[in-house]
């Protein structure tokens, strides 16, 4: 017999409800655990998204999962190429990459970005393009102001052709980033850490 079964009866052969009561307590308590502690994970460290639509091709896919890490600006600030996940309307989230942070002046001239005057090596940019990749635009023509302001940041698409970023949309304001992109999980071919 089972150490268990043998637990459950008390000395005169009934079943000792005490003893089961008190299993099913612990059971109750470790499962509430596990909900809050699940809850407190999704909620303020960690977020999975789906990829919609062809906007960071070829460096992410549209179908791709991936895990948003949601922590991580607490701490410090978004910075140049980090990928991020922010909220673009009330019913989307947009994954974009960082291209200006506060203070600097952003231009493109014959397919190569300029910050602070300075050319800058786009190397996850697929060289499959045919022709031009990005249009040629000054952060003032597309936005009316001449840098980048305060806590605010410049995004684009890596399917520079085909996405909706800060040349349209302006601006993503911090208080609206989600996360940074940290890992896909899927497909599980794909299985990656984002740098």
């Amino acid at each position: 017999m089972n150490e268990w079964y043998i637990n459950k009866w008390n000395e005169n052969g009934g079943i000792d409800v005490n003893k089961i009561a008190k299993e099913l307590w612990d059971w109750v308590v470790t499962f509430a655990v596990v909900i809050i502690i699940v809850f407190i994970v999704r909620t303020f460290l960690f977020a999975n998204y789906m990829v919609h639509g062809e906007s960071m091709m070829p460096t992410i896919e549209s179908g791709e999962r991936l895990i948003i890490n949601k922590i991580g600006y607490e701490f410090s600030e978004p910075d140049r190429n980090d990928l991020i996940v922010f909220n673009a309307t009330e019913e989307s989230d947009y994954i974009k990459r960082v291209i200006g942070i506060p203070g600097d002046d952003i231009r493109y001239e014959d397919d190569t970005l300029y910050i602070n005057d300075e050319a800058v090596e786009e190397p996850f940019l697929d060289d499959a393009y045919n022709g031009e990749i990005t249009e040629d635009f000054t952060l003032e023509e597309v936005t009316s102001e001449s840098i980048v302001p305060d806590d605010h940041l410049f995004v684009l698409g890596d399917n520079r052709n085909n996405s909706q970023d800060s040349r349209s949309i302006g601006f993503v304001p911090y208080e609206d980033v989600v996360g940074e992109a940290s890992l896909r999980y899927w497909p599980l071919d794909e299985f990656t850490f984002i740098d």
